[in-house]
């Protein structure tokens, strides 16, 4: 299966779009892969279209949500991917539903409403804009303790990245005379292809063989970057990260990656969380557990034990006659739910168990001994009290 892209690069918008410029944005998209346009196509151009457009509607079906945006912008395809399975039709089950919902109606049928769109004329006109080059996306782990999960932190990284030329200025060449446009695409980086089908005359692109879909061509490349534009450079970074994070976890910092040729789009930093396993307590979501022994009196005549949580140790007391698998419960000693994925804080659930000695001397033995017959030392399980947290017995 193939990697899912970037919903932005999708769509082909900065990440700063506005709400017209992504629906503009996704209506090109949409008119330019809806399959009724490819009826006529290979098998092939017609499975193409087809993944195309659904991909297209899935960009929209997130970008165009400011709650679903705001996740994505954050956690990346984490934050959306849970959110179940978008309606890759868009709404629409033709072409002409596609038009009507976009433009608002006056599309009679086929015959001629196409003209003003490129599609009938043979016009390129929605095909002239300035291609945006994007950054390759730089995907990074950070490892956490507990400690620092429960707070949120603030870390530093050092990553190696692609960065503008400073003595080009990303351009390529020192001078901007030396910059030409690519005379076969005349700049736009795609040739075009007129074929004829029931619209009409369609036009299909492909990569300009010239530039490689540059529109642009270097006749004298700078001696530093070679050309490219992009150095490699070593620069450290800083990540906030929220509290209640968890293991696998991604964290998507805009701008953070490679930069783009051409000073087009900076890639992302994909920051991947990973848990450093505690010493002593044991994760389950946003709970918390511990388990400690204590002395056979301890659990007959009661006592204080001290409990380590993440913000310090604190006593406990065990109740007289406590069994040996109990479970205290101290609430609100856990992880907190991170921002947008829950509300509240976990408990540390704390499993007590006895510890029975194997060796005793002749005069503990005599004193047992004597106890024994005692209707105290006498188990009776419906006079004792029953565990109060069974049902996580097994989790310890």
């Amino acid at each position: 299966m193939a990697e899912k892209r970037d919903y932005y690069e999708v769509l082909e918008v900065g990440k700063n779009a506005t709400a017209d410029e992504i629906k503009m944005a996704y209506r090109k998209a949409a008119m330019k892969w809806h399959p009724d346009r490819w009826v006529d196509g290979t098998e092939a151009e017609k499975k193409t279209a087809e993944e195309k457009f659904k991909e297209a509607s899935e960009a929209y079906s997130v970008l165009s949500d400011p709650e679903k945006k705001a996740r994505y912008d954050q956690f990346g395809f984490a934050g959306v991917d849970s959110q179940g399975a978008p309606d890759f039709s868009g709404g629409f089950g033709n072409l002409e539903d596609l038009l009507r919902d976009l433009f608002g109606g006056g599309f009679g049928g086929f015959g001629g409403g196409f003209s003003g769109f490129g599609f009938g004329n043979g016009s390129s006109s929605g095909r002239t804009q300035t291609r945006v080059y994007k950054g390759r996306d730089i995907r990074t782990r950070i490892r956490l303790t507990l400690e620092e999960i429960a707070r949120g932190v603030e870390k530093e990284i050092t990553i190696e990245r692609n960065r503008p030329c400073p003595d080009c200025g990303g351009r390529g060449a020192k001078n901007a005379s030396d910059i030409k446009t690519c005379p076969t695409c005349k700049g736009s980086g795609q040739v075009q292809h007129v074929t004829n089908s029931l619209f009409g005359r369609t036009m299909t692109y492909s990569t300009c063989p010239q530039c490689g879909g540059e529109g642009k061509i270097v006749t004298n490349p700078c001696r530093t970057c070679g050309g490219t534009g992009l150095v490699r450079r070593r620069e450290t970074v800083k990540v906030k990260i929220p509290a209640g994070v968890e293991d696998g976890m991604q964290l998507t910092l805009r701008g953070e990656g490679h930069s783009a040729p051409h000073n087009g789009v900076n890639g992302d930093l994909l920051v991947i969380i990973e848990e450093v396993e505690h010493p002593t307590l044991k994760r389950e979501g946003n709970n918390l557990f511990y388990s400690t022994t204590i002395s056979v009196t301890d659990a007959i005549l009661g006592a204080e034990i001290m409990v380590p949580c993440l913000d310090g140790s604190y006593k406990v007391k065990v109740e007289p006659g406590t069994q040996s698998g109990a479970v205290v419960k101290l609430r609100g000693k856990g992880l907190p739910a991170v921002s947008g994925y829950g509300s509240g804080t976990g408990d540390l659930y704390v499993k007590i168990l006895v510890w029975i000695p194997k060796r005793l001397s002749s005069e503990e033995k005599a004193a047992l001994q004597a106890m024994r017959a005692s209707r105290s030392f006498t188990p009776d399980p419906s006079r004792d009290d029953k565990a109060v947290f069974d049902k996580i017995k097994d989790i310890f």
